[in-house]
């Protein structure tokens, strides 16, 4: 695989480390299986890109699309919490209702970004190559991210958001709004995914309607090979796993598509995907394997009676 590839898949990993924090955010954290984020990714492509097509600032138009994926993850959190509405059938309604706003807002299908600002130029330096550029930006906009989830669960509004998800029979006991907390839970999810799908469009040079298909299982899919390879009970640990987890699944797609003798191409993307997460989520259940039968073939320690009877 070649340099300029190599950092192509680096670039795209790093975006969707950001779709993993916001899928770990609602699964792991809080434990509520949101399939907004189908929504939500090309809602934050579409707001970026129509904004910044229209004249606005770059910076600007990218806050207003992590609003925007605010404002979607926290209307899925009220029909559950308000309306009473079961939560995958919840997420699955405003995911739907998503696809008509996502085309209200850009007007048509797809808008291009061919000679329009974004975020990237903004930070161009002489002599430094686009390919270079872009995935050094990304990097300082994921370290950034993760460093303040990792502040915001530390702190006592994070705790109340992980006993929510953990146990919301104690959090309700302990005086915490376990409503208010899943509403602002699934707003913070869906507002770094948006983030990544304005990302997403300014660096692929454009928005499109279909750009959310199979978001939720990207997410997941990084989420678990993150967990799978560096499993940790802290949770900076665990979110660092979530980044590594989608830059090392998007290495796996390019390798996967850029070795000749396999002969995999561009449209076994989808194929390359389910076997990976298929494989994602067989390693934990055979490592447990592993790790009983070793336990079983070690040698027992004899209880202090047993060594005395047999010294003598």
């Amino acid at each position: 695989m070649s340099l300029i590839a190599s950092l192509g898949a680096l670039e795209i990993g790093l975006i969707f480390g950001l779709v993993a924090l916001g899928v770990y955010l609602s699964f792991r954290v809080i434990n509520f299986p949101d399939l907004t984020v189908d929504g939500s990714f090309p809602l934050g492509g579409a707001v970026a890109a129509a904004l910044i097509v229209a004249g606005v600032d770059p910076l600007l138009a990218t806050a207003a699309a992590v609003a925007a994926g605010a404002a979607a993850g926290a209307l899925t959190a009220w029909l559950n919490v308000s309306l009473k509405i079961m939560q995958l059938l919840a997420s699955i309604l405003v995911m739907i209702a998503l696809y008509s706003i996502n085309l209200r807002v850009m007007g048509k299908p797809n808008v291009a970004l061919i000679n329009d600002a974004t975020v990237f130029t903004l930070f161009t330096v002489d002599g430094l190559p686009e390919y270079w550029l872009k995935p050094l930006v990304l990097l300082g906009v994921v370290v950034v991210a993760k460093l303040l989830i990792d502040l915001f669960f530390a702190s006592e509004a994070g705790l109340a958001m992980r006993a929510t998800g953990g146990n919301p029979r104690m959090a309700r006991a302990q005086g915490i709004s376990t409503d208010r907390q899943t509403i602002l839970g699934l707003a913070l999810s869906n507002a770094l995914v948006a983030l990544a799908g304005a990302l997403f469009a300014q660096s692929q040079g454009g928005a499109d309607i279909s750009m959310g298909v199979g978001t939720i299982v990207i997410g997941l899919a990084a989420v678990i090979i993150g967990e799978t390879l560096m499993p940790a009970r802290s949770l900076v640990i665990t979110t660092l796993a979530c980044v590594l987890g989608a830059v090392l699944y998007r290495f796996f797609i390019a390798a996967a598509l850029n070795t000749d003798f396999m002969g995999l191409q561009a449209q076994d993307l989808n194929l390359v995907t389910a076997m990976l997460v298929a494989l994602a989520l067989l390693v934990p259940g055979y490592k447990r394997k592993l790790a009983g039968l070793f336990a079983a073939k070690a040698p027992k320690a004899l209880p202090v009676n047993a060594q005395q009877k047999e010294a003598r």
